[in-house]
């Protein structure tokens, strides 16, 4: 089918199948408050079907990176309503990533020790204000805190719909802090959210229940990164893993499943067996390629709905204005003055 047919997500009607991937852009206020930078940012790439926000924390304590923008304040949600009323006002459609990173932090960024379903530090470096350091051993959950982080999560959601978001995607892939419930390496624990494949899902499933009952679940997305190593993630065996939650959230009727493809074609086909709803996806990291020079001639056309992605995430870059073209470098690729762009 073509990239350019259009495709029922959730609730919204996408005038095409292409996906702008989410992108860390750390251009926030040190409060967590979008910048008009930032509208401008989205409202540029208005016209894919779907815009993924960089991911956005549900708490302070959930900030992974310098700069990056938070959605727990009264500022931060007016801030994003500026973001989301400007895109919508150029035809696009947009949801926010919710992510909590987890271990994946430092003291240097908010002042806080880092949260993880165990006390087992990330091994290798992260970028703060002071530059690239260490990650710290984090502090363990209660029982308690791994529910109240559950409701951190719902009430992110409802502030997003506050803001004027069409839905939110929610961030459990790449080693931050839902994927560090479905670790062997990284999720210890001896109680109800540790041990057996069961127990290690459950966080995930009950954010997702919790977020999906509080904004509707055509407006929920999900995104996984199976058998992925960053950020220092082991998982045993992905496939039994991830078909396990999938089996679990398939009957919510979520709006997608967002895949950071595996490298192992026989996982992600078993997540496209498992999964009967919509699928967005990297084609170009994922699912079977014809050898080179053997690639069918016709351009912009996608795999069709149960044997690869129903929409393509990429990179896009801004639209160009009358008398302008679009440069060579993607502008989405460029990295910012605070940091490196983060691709996730």
């Amino acid at each position: 089918m073509s990239l350019f047919e259009p495709v029922r997500h959730g609730r919204l009607t996408l005038p095409n199948r292409m996906v702008m991937a989410p992108m860390t852009r750390s251009r926030a206020h040190g409060d967590g408050v979008p910048t008009p930078s930032m509208a401008t940012y989205y409202t540029q790439r208005a016209s894919a079907g779907l815009i993924l926000t960089e991911g956005t924390q549900p708490s302070l304590q959930g900030q992974g990176y310098p700069m990056t923008p938070g959605i727990h304040t009264a500022e931060q949600v007016a801030g994003w309503r500026a973001v989301a009323d400007a895109v919508h006002a150029a035809g696009g459609r947009i949801l926010l990533q919710l992510q909590h990173s987890g271990r994946v932090g430092h003291p240097g960024v908010h002042g806080l020790t880092p949260v993880a379903p165990s006390a087992v530090r990330a091994e290798g470096q992260i970028f703060t204000p002071e530059g690239p350091k260490d990650y710290v051993e984090p502090r363990a959950l209660t029982t308690a805190e791994v529910e109240d982080i559950v409701t951190e999560f719902r009430r992110a959601a409802e502030r997003a719909v506050e803001a004027g978001f069409d839905g939110v995607e929610l961030h459990s892939a790449m080693g931050y802090l839902l994927h560090q419930f479905l670790s062997d390496n990284a999720n210890l624990r001896t109680d109800v959210y540790g041990g057996s494949l069961r127990n290690r899902i459950r966080f995930i499933v009950e954010v997702v229940e919790a977020v999906a009952d509080t904004i509707g679940s055509d407006r929920v997305g999900l995104r996984i990164s199976p058998a992925k190593a960053l950020n220092d993630i082991t998982e045993g065996d992905s496939a039994a893993l991830y078909t396990a939650l999938l089996g679990e959230l398939a009957p919510l009727g979520l709006a997608h499943l967002h895949l950071v493809a595996a490298e192992d074609e026989d996982v992600n086909d078993k997540i496209r067996a498992a999964w009967p709803g919509l699928l967005i996806v990297n084609p170009f990291n994922s699912f079977p390629q014809p050898p080179r020079g053997r690639r069918p001639r016709e351009r912009g056309t996608v795999a069709a709905p149960g044997g690869g992605p129903d929409l393509v995430r990429t990179g896009i870059p801004r639209q160009p204005g009358p008398g302008r073209t679009l440069p060579r470098r993607r502008a989405a690729q460029r990295p910012c003055s605070r940091g490196p762009v983060r691709r996730r």
